[in-house]
């Protein structure tokens, strides 16, 4: 199974989701990579990918958007204090609800991912 996500640098995302865990699985030119984390493949597609050509509405895919993927931590606070540090873009402010914590962390281009820490009992 995997998640495409729209970037506009596919070298700039790479670097990000590194940081995240991810590990890179394949390379396929300069507007094309899949990452990976925990068996979660994440396609990061480039504007010259045949993927971001139009629709027949006119349409055209990209970046952002509110669907994202979940990334699991161990811990979400340290974590993010290191991202807002390097300056990263944030949704929200870390919340605690019944399963644990989160906070909405925007990659080099808007597309959202959830980090999530579940709560230990």
């Amino acid at each position: 199974m995997a998640v495409r996500y729209f970037v506009s640098n596919v070298d700039q995302s790479l670097a990000f989701y590194e940081k995240l865990g991810f590990s890179l699985v394949e390379r396929w030119g300069p507007p094309f990579a899949i990452v990976e984390k925990d068996g979660l493949q994440l396609w990061l597609s480039g504007p010259q990918t045949s993927a971001s050509k139009p629709m027949l509405d006119g349409r055209v895919p990209g970046p952002g958007g509110w669907n994202r993927i979940v990334v699991s931590q161990a811990n979400l606070l340290e974590l993010y204090a290191e991202l807002k540090e390097e300056g990263a873009t944030f949704r929200n402010e870390p919340i605690t609800g019944p399963g644990g914590t989160q906070v909405l962390l925007e990659d080099p281009d808007g597309n959202p991912i959830e980090l999530f820490q579940a709560r230990s009992e």
